[in-house]
């Protein structure tokens, strides 16, 4: 039978030795001591330690297969991962026990293959090797002679201590003793030396414990003191051949040496298949941390496992990734990192990497080149280290406590190191699988069925099955039972003879601990798949099926728009958003979502499949119910069921495999020597059997799915063009998953880096894009590009995406790391640099001039506007042109940074850098100076380092650059509560008499977050800066005067407000007269502002006309709109009013604006009023709209008094009585704010009382309105009226609050 054509379904691919080459001898492997990620790691070879501590090439000494077709052998990812940190020598005087670890190699595709080892040692047969040894100790002995010493010379190997967890090592009795007893390192003439060996099972499913007991028992043949019922030959080939994979939902038993193993496979509904034992991850970590583990997973951190036992980093690693159903990791995953690849922490991607710690290192010394986005989890010490600011996961509580009782209920501590209550075993601790030769009946189940003879393939049923199974692991009753079979004697007394160790139904201690860890296993992921089967049961609802087939969709994948996120975190509970905002950025979360547009096309992926029927089931129960959306915790209400499946299986076998028998081997090789594994026979273990029923079963399958292939091929793409789309397609936005461990030369390295560089600028560059698409919203719709509107949550998490991606780009290539932040230890750098060279060119006055004037046409326009004695505009021309040419040096805003006491991290300082640089449309220029300094660049980089990489460099900061095209207040939002210095200008009209005033003027700022108070300015300077804390985004300033002296009227053109920290300028146009006696006589007004554009008015000033009036009315009179016109403004201001209510409050913009702005409500309202006004001078006298409003409520106060009133309906009356009440409140504030301030106030407490359509029928019918209005007016016109009514009454369905700078001295 073909190798290659039944693997696939075969249990085990290969089956590896690896150890000592004798042939080669003793080479000193110089990558594995190559540990750089310590301070005081070795350099090289370190010979200042006992040869017996060195580190020794291992070597792959068989393989078995030579190849399988579709996993080719890759012998050294295998021989490095098998041992790796290489040969281990012990002397008798060392302990000797044999350990187990787990790994597994990622393939270029993602599917993974699974190694499962098992370490033991081995006498040094060959003097060559002994007398290399002896030769090292004593030229060791004689450059070290204070090394002789008992404590120093007898020590094992920290290769092999590796595998051992600290904890064994520590307690181990033998140990410590057999140490003590040593009197010297390594003697030929009395010392027995050891050598480690590996036996390796590579498998394409991770059936961890079957392959534990399998290698153990293989390994117990060898050192037990009679040979195996059969040659070893026997069960490697029967593992390699004869064993098939379990059908899924269903259960096998094969064959080993000794003892029958079972295992079993989940079925098409359940959870995948997951063998690493849970119930040992959980008391490692506890509870709390191991959830924000699997918090920082899920967010796609950069993860490092850290202990002293390799095991136990797979079974963290694998555990913590079994429970991402129905997502997967995505990035690189290395369980397991070899000393020769510690090179890949430098990996700017995110990453899980297994770190394994030497004994007694200090995690201080440990230097990593990043940490700003690190999630580092010390495993032997039970706590993790988190990286600073990310959200939550749901409900976090509530899950810990419902996990909590799993455990409880299984009898495990859920805080981390306490040690776990089990069920007696025979089994010893992590590190070792042997069973304890106390109960014969623990021993293997079927040591006498190898002797049946072959014609019946081993296969024994009834009486003999019943009696074999009794007479586990005695050799004298195995050899009875073979000449009982032969003379045809009945064995049925025997029965009861093993039966002192087995549990109940004939099952032992062994299996009763395995059923259990199973059960625990399933119940604790059934807990976390049900928390995401509750928080995506819509989330079909939002995927965008935008190709009309395969091809196209898989050729255009990099333009789709995939899932409607805006549109999905509109639908789910506010709790939720901070943590769903960012994990739909994910590549998990993208690659799930391309798996689910391309079920359309081919078979459904299968978690996808399973968590597909588990949404329909819920939906099923809860028929789109209220609790889909609730942000209320449900717990898991299938644990039993899914315990019961498991339970079922591992009871009732399905399958049983063929046994093991005789091979057609060579007499007299491989002999028997107790205490070494024998040479195999590589021809009978080099092909399969081709006679037993399975082989065939699986032939006949495998030609069925060939024919079924051929037949669909024609209605499909060819087959290696689709392989070739599906393989970008789902790489796409992916970095290297799996470093490459065959090929470890400088040019495979430097390919390696060069990936990574590529991968981080096309990073940078689908960042920076969907920064962009989301910021321009409704136009980037219309360009085709994507969803609407971003939100301010989304906006949040794509700049802390940002800020991870500089972080990662300052992280790779470093040559020496220095605290957490590489970019901010790359600007203190910089800063010492330009400091210096600023001291030393402090009294040079060129550069200063230069930088504030820097083309002579500037120049001559500021002397000229000096001669002129323009004073007041040549201030307004310098602040702009200082907004429009900000200082190019990146020094200001990192010495804001270092101001902000608030910060406490150097992460934390980088990422406020980062937001204030973006804030202020600098971050691309702020990196182009900063890598200027290449001298610099060169100093703290490698050569390979992106940053040195000059055309991705240029390309990275252009994409950066793209981001100055929008307006962002990253900084502003985030940092709230920090002091910022303000800097306001008053602007005057160009006439010097209307910009002099002799009264005293103030100012008030307001702005999302709070005001600064009334600042006085001092008189005819009209500017001041000022500290307050953050104001958020600035809305409003009130400016007055106190009406002082002889020029008390001030025509004021705008004022400017800066924010010099942000460098956000906001222009507050006002073109009125504040003075009594002027205008509408207001003395304060309340000026709506709006954010400049840096470069919008750099030539303002050259026209030197007053701004539109915003307020005026005659400005309102004189442009004369239409009917229609106003009747639009008033629809689309009260329009913009219910959509700013509509969203989530965290994204609401200023409602002041809405409602006071330039086509906010207030002004559609006073179009509305203005038509048909009789407003004409009379006696030199403007009248106004409030005029009409205070006549208007003379008249009804003055009806009330003589009884007019009293007749009229009861609402109408308090209608009356509140408009009277209302306008007397305005008119009695201590504000003078004018009349068309008045008129705005009146507007706005209506609005937000939910009174202006109870106001606006009793001035219609006051006959105070044919004296003021035309006939033609709006406001006379019954129909209109009643429409504007039914509109403003749209607005009572919100909550409308007024902030303080509106309504201040109103007293309602």
């Amino acid at each position: 039978l073909n190798i290659g054509f039944t693997a696939p379904c075969r249990f085990a691919h290969y089956f590896v030795i690896c150890g000592i080459d004798t042939e080669t001898g003793l080479e000193p492997d110089e990558l594995a001591v190559k540990c750089l990620h310590t301070s005081d790691g070795a350099r090289g070879e370190n010979f200042e330690q006992s040869p017996l501590k060195r580190t020794f090439k291992s070597k792959v000494l068989a393989h078995y297969p030579e190849n399988v077709e579709w996993n080719p052998f890759d012998q050294d990812a295998v021989n490095m991962l098998c041992m790796p940190k290489g040969l281990s020598f012990r002397t008798q005087a060392d302990s000797r026990e044999p350990q187990f670890h787990s790994f597994l190699i990622t393939r270029e595709d993602g599917s993974r293959t699974y190694g499962f080892v098992h370490t033991f040692y081995e006498e040094v047969t060959s003097p060559q090797i002994c007398s290399a040894m002896q030769t090292l100790y004593q030229m060791h002995q004689a450059e070290n002679p204070s090394s002789a010493t008992p404590s120093s010379s007898s020590s094992s190997s920290s290769s092999m201590d590796s595998l051992a967890s600290s904890l064994d090592e520590a307690d181990s009795p033998s140990s410590s003793s057999c140490r003590s007893a040593a009197c010297g390192g390594y003697d030929a003439s009395r010392d027995t030396l050891y050598v480690s060996k590996a036996l390796c099972l590579i498998t394409p499913m991770p059936f961890m414990h079957a392959c534990r007991r399998f290698l153990s028992q293989v390994h117990r043949a060898v050192t037990a003191s009679l040979p195996p019922p059969l040659p070893l030959e026997s069960y490697v080939h029967n593992i390699l051949y004869e064993v098939p994979l379990p059908p899924p939902g269903r259960s096998l038993k094969f064959h080993g040496v000794y003892e029958p193993i079972v295992c079993q496979r989940p079925g098409p509904g359940e959870l995948p298949l997951a063998d690493f034992p849970l119930g040992q991850t959980f008391p490692l970590l506890g509870v709390e941390n191991l959830v924000q583990l699997f918090n920082c997973t899920l967010l796609e951190m950069q993860i490092l496992l850290y202990s002293q036992d390799y095991q136990r980093l797979m079974t963290v690693a694998e555990g913590i990734t079994t429970l991402l159903f129905p997502f997967q990791w995505q990035h690189v995953y290395v369980p397991i990192l070899p000393a020769s690849l510690l090179h890949f922490l430098d990996a700017p991607v995110p990453y899980l990497m297994g770190l394994q710690s030497k004994e007694g290192t200090d995690r201080s010394k440990l230097e990593l080149p990043q940490e700003a986005n690190l999630c580092f989890v010390d495993i032997d010490n039970h706590c993790i280290e988190l990286p600073e600011d990310f959200p939550q996961f749901p409900n976090k509580p509530e899950l810990i406590q419902e996990l909590s009782e799993v455990l409880l209920r299984y009898g495990i501590s859920p805080v981390g190191g306490a040690p776990p209550t089990s069920v007696p075993t025979s089994t010893t601790t992590l590190g070792s699988v042997s069973v304890s030769t106390r109960h014969p009946g623990l021993k293997s189940q079927q040591a006498l069925r190898e002797l049946e003879d072959d014609g019946r393939n081993g296969n024994l049923g009834g009486e003999q099955l019943a009696v074999l199974e009794l007479l586990q692991g005695n050799a004298t009753l195995e050899r009875l039972q073979a000449l009982a079979k032969r003379t045809g004697v009945r064995v049925e007394a025997l029965r009861g003879v093993g039966g002192e160790g087995e549990a109940q139904g004939g099952r032992t201690a062994v299996d009763e601990e395995e059923l259990r860890n199973a059960k625990l296993n399933v119940q604790l992921r059934e807990v976390f798949a049900s928390r995401f089967t509750m928080m995506f049961a819509d989330y079909e609802a939002f995927v965008i099926q935008s190709a009309p087939d395969l091809e196209s969709w898989l050729t255009n994948r990099e333009q789709m728009h995939n899932f409607d996120k805006a549109s999905f975190l509109s639908d789910q509970p506010e709790p939720y958003l901070p943590f769903l905002s960012h994990f739909i950025e994910t590549q998990m979360f993208a690659t799930f979502i391309d798996n689910k547009i391309m079920s359309q096309w081919e078979e459904k992926e299968p978690l996808l499949r399973v968590f597909d029927g588990r949404i329909d089931k819920a939906r099923l129960y809860n028929v789109r119910a209220p609790s889909l959306r609730s942000s209320n915790y449900q717990r898991c209400t299938i644990l039993k069921e899914s315990a019961q499946a498991i339970e079922q299986r591992l009871l009732k076998i399905d399958h049983t495999a063929i046994h093991p028998h005789l091979l057609d081997m060579k007499i007299g090789q491989g002999k028997y020597e107790q205490g070494f594994f024998p040479k195999l026979q590589s021809d009978v273990l080099s092909v399969g059997p081709t006679n037993n029923k399975w082989s065939n079963r699986t032939a006949t399958a495998q030609r069925r799915k060939d024919r079924h292939r051929q037949q669909t091929e024609h209605l499909t793409l060819d087959n290696d063009l689709k392989e070739k789309y599906m393989q970008e397609a789902r790489s796409l936005g992916k970095n290297l998953r799996q470093p490459k461990l065959s090929d470890l030369s400088p040019a495979v390295i430097a390919q390696t880096n060069w990936k990574f560089v590529e991968g981080l600028l096309k990073e940078c560059r689908m960042k920076t894009k969907r920064m962009l698409v989301e910021k321009m919203g409704r136009e980037a719709v219309e360009l085709g590009h994507g969803e609407a509107n971003i939100t301010g949550l989304e906006e949040n998490t794509l700049i802390a995406s940002l800020c991870d991606l500089l972080e990662r780009i300052w992280s790779h290539g470093l040559q020496v790391k220095q605290g957490k932040s590489a970019l901010w230890s790359h600007l203190l750098h910089y800063q010492a640099r330009e400091e210096t060279l600023e001291q030393q060119q402090a009294e040079s006055p060129d550069g200063i001039i230069s930088q504030l004037y820097p083309c002579k046409s500037t120049i001559c326009f500021v002397i000229c506007c000096y001669l002129k004695k323009n004073i007041f505009f040549l201030r307004s021309y310098l602040f702009t042109f200082s907004l429009s040419h900000p200082h190019a040096s990146l020094l200001p805003v990192l010495r804001h940074i270092q101001s902000m006491g608030e910060i406490k991290t150097d992460v934390g300082r980088a990422r406020a850098w980062i937001r204030l640089s973006l804030e202020k449309k600098l971050l691309s220029q702020h990196l182009k100076r900063l890598l200027s300094r290449q001298a610099l660049t060169k100093k703290l980089y490698k050569r390979y380092a992106f940053l040195r990489c000059e055309e991705e460099k240029e390309q990275f900061l252009f994409h950066l650059l793209s981001l100055n095209t929008v307006d962002y207040f990253c900084f502003t939002s985030v940092f709230t509560t920090i002091m910022i210095p303000y800097r306001a200008v008053i602007i005057p009209i160009k006439k010097l008499s209307n910009a002099m005033t002799t009264s005293n003027p103030w100012v008030c700022v307001s702005g999302e977050l709070g005001d600064s108070g009334v600042r006085q300015i001092t008189k005819n300077v009209l500017e001041m800066t000022f500290d307050c804390q953050n104001l958020g985004k600035l809305t409003t300033v009130q400016l007055g005067h106190d009406n002082s002296g002889l020029l008390a009227k001030w025509l004021v053109d705008c004022v400017m407000v800066r924010n010099e920290i942000t460098g956000h300028t906001y222009k507050f146009p006002c073109g009125r007269w504040l003075g009594k006696g002027v205008d509408d006589g207001s003395l304060e007004r309340v000026l709506i502002g709006e954010l400049t554009s840096p470069n919008a008015d750099e030539d303002c000033g050259r026209g030197c006309r007053t701004p539109d009036m915003q307020h005026s009315p005659g400005q309102t009179r004189r442009a004369k709109p239409t009917s229609a016109q106003i009747q639009e403004a008033i629809g689309e201001a009260v329009n913009s009013i219910c959509k700013h209510f509509h969203k989530p409050e965290k994204e609401r913009g200023s409602l002041t604006i809405l409602l006071c702005g330039e086509v906010g409500l207030v002004g559609a309202l006073e179009l509305f009023f203005h038509n048909g006004f009789k407003s004409a001078r009379l006696f030199q006298k403007t009248v106004f709209v409030w005029d009409f409003v205070e006549k208007a409520v003379a008249y009804m106060e003055s009806a009330d008094q003589m009884g007019d009133m009293q007749e009229t309906a009861e609402p109408l009356g308090l209608t009356c009585v509140s408009l009277c009440h209302y306008v007397s409140a305005i008119n009695s504030s201590p504000r003078n704010i004018g009349k068309d301030g008045k008129f705005q106030l009146l507007v706005c407490l209506g609005a937000r009382d939910r009174l202006l359509i109870q106001w606006l029928p009793l001035l219609v019918e006051c006959p105070v309105i044919q004296r003021m209005y035309e006939e033609s007016a709006l406001l006379r016109d019954r129909t209109t009226v009643n429409d504007l009514i039914a509109v403003l009454q749209t607005l009572h369905d919100f909550p409308i609050t007024l902030e303080a700078s509106l309504v201040k001295g109103i007293d309602l």
